[in-house]
């Protein structure tokens, strides 16, 4: 048996956004980070990690979280003024995450990104010349790739263009106890993350096909950003199965609220 032997959460802080992106209200301006006041807008923490796997077969990260540059790099996109990247310690970026993991690049075996919006995929390009296999769906690759110009709302080609990708269109076991899961809905074709862990038991991580707690329902609740409304309910409504029938821990995209119960690494793990 090859299960994964331990499972770290890695906190990198909070962007702030407009709830209104989180959980979708009708007929309201949603406000960008000049306009919360004026607009009397609920401005709330978006919070992002990414998973470190410690496999017999090698180091596992899911997602690639928030940039350091993200004010200049998001500004032709127009995110940094939606989704600052305000609220993050020295400790909590991506980079001194993973250095005080004793980790660097060089010793991830699988980059598996659930989407490529730029809020996941930012530090994607630092694995370019490592042996690191980067694994994407192959409906989110299309998409990805599949517009004009620099961006597509928050994809940013700049994260991920030139990157070499392995693409899967089903679910797909990465590594023993380890499988992406399709969940398309959010963008193209957005991914979730189930891990078997021996002490755990099931831990699903959705990513933004589900973003909070709330979202989940039931009844499920969308969001001001879905790219296919049909498939990101059934997408809900397959890890409301999956979480049945194997009593997941679901970790949900950016729930401020569910991140405070959560053990983070370095030195706090999942067995």
């Amino acid at each position: 048996m090859k299960k994964p032997r331990r499972l770290y959460i890695q906190n990198h802080g909070n962007m702030h956004c407009d709830l209104g992106w989180l959980i979708a209200q009708a007929g309201v301006t949603l406000a960008n980070r000049d306009q919360k006041s004026s607009l009397a807008r609920q401005w709330v923490e978006c919070p992002s990690h990414t998973v470190l796997i410690d496999h017999p077969d090698g180091w596992i990260l899911w997602d690639t979280t928030v940039p350091r540059d993200w004010n200049t790099h998001w500004a032709g996109a127009g995110s940094n003024e939606l989704f600052p990247y305000d609220d993050v310690k020295e400790e909590q970026y991506f980079d001194t995450s993973l250095h005080n993991m004793g980790l660097g690049v060089e010793d991830i075996k699988y980059v598996v990104q659930s989407h490529l919006h730029a809020d996941h995929s930012g530090y994607a390009k630092h694995f370019k010349d490592t042996d690191a296999t980067l694994i994407c769906t192959k409906k989110e690759y299309d998409g990805a790739m599949g517009f004009e110009g620099p961006n597509f709302g928050v994809h940013i080609k700049a994260d991920y263009a030139d990157l070499k990708w392995t693409t899967f269109d089903t679910d797909q076991e990465i590594a023993e106890g380890v499988t992406l899961i399709q969940s398309p809905g959010h963008t193209w074709g957005t991914a979730s993350l189930k891990v078997d862990l021996a002490d755990t038991g099931t831990m699903v991580f959705t990513s933004d096909a589900v973003y909070m707690t709330t979202s989940f329902g039931p009844p499920a609740v969308g969001s001001a950003v879905v790219n296919d409304s049909l498939a990101w309910l059934s997408s809900v409504e397959n890890l409301r199965r999956i979480q049945k029938e194997t009593d997941a821990t679901m970790i949900f995209g950016h729930d401020a609220q569910q991140m405070k119960t959560l053990r983070f690494g370095p030195h706090e793990f999942y067995s």
